[in-house]
């Protein structure tokens, strides 16, 4: 049970020690600050970024889940739309791409944090 807490917070992106304390500051949706991040998690006071640079690895898995994306918008576009011309996969694809960076990038972080963060939760920092 405590893997698919996790798996909800993680989804939700909230504290990887607290389940509870918001890891960005701002929405998605701001797209001048949908990157910031507070340094501490105001619930718990867990630092966010680990050590210097630790971040950079979230690249490759903003790598990973661009290319995932690009794997089923062209599953769906070859099934849904019959094959479609080249210039329909490239425009198709590269739009979503362009439309979900913020929300690759937020998540990518979150993975980067979860998986070699080299924390886990802990129920004493849970507020009720």
């Amino acid at each position: 049970m405590e893997a698919w807490e996790h798996l909800k917070a993680g989804l939700k992106l909230k504290c990887p020690r607290c389940h509870q304390g918001p890891m960005f500051s701002h929405s998605a949706l701001n797209l001048r600050k949908f990157d910031q991040m507070p340094e501490n998690c105001p619930v718990c006071g867990f630092r966010y970024e680990i050590e210097l640079g630790f971040y950079w690895g979230a690249m490759y898995m903003s790598y990973g889940l661009s290319v995932f994306i690009v794997f089923l918008v062209g599953i769906s576009l070859y099934f849904l739309a019959n094959d479609p011309p080249t210039w329909v996969y490239l425009t198709t694809v590269a739009t979503i791409v362009v439309l979900f960076t913020p929300v690759l990038f937020r998540y990518a972080r979150v993975m980067m944090l979860y998986f070699f963060g080299s924390v886990s939760f802990d129920p004493k920092y849970k507020r009720s």
